[in-house]
């Protein structure tokens, strides 16, 4: 078994496009409409979907914000440095919601950043 992907239900397609694509830098691998179903998915990441695992965004016509809820936590990626892509995706209008620095309790230094529905993204910055 592998993990193949992560659903996200976004409020606006283009909106999450942009921030995925333009913001973090994952390609868009593909996306189909559903007219039927009143839903699209597009399918972002940094490989193809045969190669690792990436993000799905489901938008589904007419609703364009969700609850979040208190169980979602965040998705986490490797960094090569953390304060540099935090300033990366500020330069390219993100919102960073936590500047790297060493996590509580620990040494790893982390980030976190937020899309456009309000997902919190973790950079996680390499060792060594």
């Amino acid at each position: 078994m592998k993990i193949l992907h992560t659903m996200l239900r976004v409020g606006d397609l283009d909106r999450s496009l942009r921030f995925y694509t333009e913001v973090l830098g994952m390609r868009l691998l593909r996306q189909k409409d559903y007219p039927d179903g009143k839903f699209t998915l597009a399918f972002v990441g940094y490989q193809d979907e045969d190669e690792g695992a990436v993000i799905e965004l489901t938008y589904n016509y007419g609703i364009d914000k969700y609850e979040l809820g208190n169980a979602y936590g965040h998705i986490a990626l490797e960094v090569d440095d953390a304060a540099a892509t935090c300033n990366l995706v500020r330069q390219r209008g993100g919102k960073v919601t936590r500047e790297a620095g060493p996590m509580k309790h620990g040494t790893t230094v982390i980030a976190f950043v937020e899309d456009p529905d309000g997902y919190k993204i973790e950079f996680i910055q390499r060792k060594g």
